[in-house]
């Protein structure tokens, strides 16, 4: 029986900065071997227009029309410039533009077109050092309902030979929640590091059983489950990080979660925590569950 491979849906969200268009550059190679539509999303807004621009309209012209022509034309400038390069039978492009909300704008395509995965570009803030991520990929890791992977600015792809996975192993995960992780893992033969967020207070069972869970959910992929000590959780990842060369650093979005705690920690406590590897945020689909 023929193997049936499953065409990605994936949302590539772009501003036209070169940030943006690296992360797209990562998304061609991450997935050059599997078949992808891909959505190139520019979202604008009417502050984004300055009065220079306005000079230089015509008198029949609007703001909206002129805002999502130019666009376009940058967007198919885009796709022309990814296909020439790339120029990879399995994937194919589509350009949006839209007038919105940029969360709003993301939620909607997201759920029209079947998103599977975001990919997005993301650095700090301009002028300020301690950002560990701009505001719109906070946004996005946050309350978007679709996986996201944050590829951090001058990030390039160079395999993914190591991969870790962050928990604190206080809720259940179920096996559709980690299918990108897995997916990927498998799609590289990649070792997963399952990182355990060790607190005084965890229970040994819900520990135990966990474990087991996990064990089942990776099924064959090379696993291994090191216990960091959950006190100086940003050190300690950083660290492990760097240690054991991880490509890419991924967790689930829950309560009481490492990356709920990376973004509400004073940022003096996260300013030591770099991440320029790609860092993959799974959605919650448990919204009653804590982790």
């Amino acid at each position: 029986m023929k193997k049936i491979i499953l065409v990605k849906s994936i949302l590539l969200p772009t501003d036209f900065s070169k940030n943006s268009m690296n992360a797209i550059d990562y998304a061609m190679e991450l997935y050059k071997d599997i078949p992808c539509e891909f959505y190139i999303i520019n979202i604008q807004k009417a502050s984004s227009f300055v009065s220079d621009d306005l000079m230089m309209m015509s008198s029949t012209a609007t703001i909206y029309q002129t805002l999502i022509a130019a666009a376009k034309k940058s967007i198919k400038n885009i796709i022309h410039n990814v296909e020439s390069k790339y120029a990879n039978k399995l994937h194919s492009f589509h350009s949006i533009v839209d007038y919105d909300n940029f969360i709003d704008g993301i939620n909607q395509i997201c759920e029209i077109k079947a998103i599977d995965l975001i990919i997005m570009g993301t650095k700090g803030a301009a002028g300020a050092e301690k950002m560990l991520f701009g505001s719109n990929t906070v946004h996005v890791m946050q309350r978007c309902n679709v996986n996201v992977l944050a590829i951090p600015n001058g990030c390039q792809f160079e395999g993914l030979d190591a991969v870790a996975f962050t928990s604190n192993y206080s809720s259940i995960f179920k096996d559709e929640e980690l299918l990108t992780l897995v997916d990927i893992i498998k799609l590289y033969d990649s070792e997963l590091n399952v990182l355990h967020l060790s607190d005084e207070d965890y229970l040994s069972e819900s520990h135990n059983q966990i474990t087991k869970l996990l064990d089942s959910s990776f099924g064959k992929i090379k696993h291994q489950f090191i216990d960091i000590d959950g006190k100086e959780v940003f050190k300690a990842i950083h660290d492990y990080i760097e240690t054991n060369n991880i490509k890419m650093l991924t967790m689930m979005n829950r309560k009481h979660s490492f990356l709920e705690r990376l973004f509400t920690k004073h940022l003096v406590e996260t300013f030591g925590f770099k991440i320029d590897i790609p860092f993959l945020v799974m959605k919650n689909t448990q919204k009653t569950s804590e982790n």
